[in-house]
């Protein structure tokens, strides 16, 4: 299940109604699937929120960064090399839900009870080169991590 979330940001994330996610925290609703999904899923955002923690708690964020193998450096699709130059944290609580509803071109609103209302954060990795700027979230590094055959 290799699955890459490299996304480039050149454009505009404000994607209307219906839009019913944030697009870098929340990935994993369409992308984890089979028998382990869910524990696929919860086992990903256990590791996302631990390195997260470690991340905040870290007096040298460049050290931890390296000692968890973040790259600093990675080639861009045009041969320019990527430079790491951000790190983000952001913070959601999903409060309802919208989807399309039948035979109308309204949404279906259904905002949730405050007991149901879910909060989740995700950590996103900027790089830049001369010519483009490419997004990675923590999410998206981890499965992928995960997916990667073990060395022995």
């Amino acid at each position: 299940m290799s699955h890459h979330h490299y996304h480039s940001h050149d454009h505009d994330h404000h994607h209307g109604p219906g839009h019913n996610h944030h697009h870098a925290a929340d990935h994993l609703h369409s992308h984890v699937n089979g028998s382990h999904g869910r524990e696929r899923q919860e086992e990903l955002h256990m590791l996302a929120a631990n390195f997260i923690d470690g991340f905040r708690a870290a007096e040298d964020k460049t050290s931890y960064l390296r000692i968890a193998g973040i790259d600093f450096q990675r080639p861009g699709e045009d041969g320019l090399m990527m430079n790491l130059v951000d790190a983000s944290i952001a913070s959601n609580w999903q409060i309802g839900t919208a989807s399309p509803a039948f035979a109308s071109r309204e949404l279906v609103y259904m905002p949730f009870p405050g007991n149901m209302v879910s909060h989740r954060e995700n950590m996103t990795f900027t790089y830049v080169s001369l010519t483009n700027r490419l997004d990675i979230d923590l999410i998206s590094l981890l499965e992928d991590r995960l997916d990667e055959p073990t060395k022995g």
